[in-house]
């Protein structure tokens, strides 16, 4: 169970994951040793699961941002499963949910542009074992994008 004072590392830690131990401390009005133990036993319980740098696509020439809603041939685990190990082996592949509804998964690309795009399409993702059909969703906007989870 999360505590006052646990949620407000969390908060802290979504908003600067390089915050300082002291400075955390200071956010929850903790002593920098008690401030540190919290923050091992949130990660230990799981609630911390890694860190990692947010970076700029613009700047790593991958600003095209693409929606896959992929129907698979059949739905047997097999298939599934295939997927999924595929799936993770692609880098343009930023994130890959299974779903209930008209599809079977939605996938989020990012790629430099739409000839990188036609490209991925006809050289990787149709080369999927058990793919049928996908639609595409190409990002014209991005209005809001983030990391953080609600802390309730």
């Amino acid at each position: 169970m999360l505590d006052k004072i646990n949620k407000k590392i969390l908060a802290a830690l979504q908003e600067d994951g390089r915050i300082t131990n002291v400075d955390l401390a200071t956010k929850a009005n903790l002593s920098p040793a008690a401030c540190l133990e919290r923050v091992r036993r949130l990660t230990d319980m799981g609630y911390i699961v890694g860190y990692t740098a947010l970076l700029n696509p613009e700047m790593l020439n991958v600003s095209l941002m693409v929606f896959i809603e992929v129907l698979l041939d059949r739905t047997t685990p097999e298939v599934f499963d295939d997927f999924k190990r595929s799936a993770q082996k692609i880098p343009e592949i930023m994130e890959c949910h299974m779903v209930a509804g008209g599809f079977d998964y939605l996938l989020k690309i990012r790629v430099k542009d739409m000839n990188a795009y036609r490209e991925f399409h006809g050289k990787t993702l149709t080369q999927l074992k058990g793919l049928r059909e996908t639609r595409t969703y190409a990002v014209m906007d991005e209005v809001k994008s983030g990391t953080k989870l609600p802390i309730t």
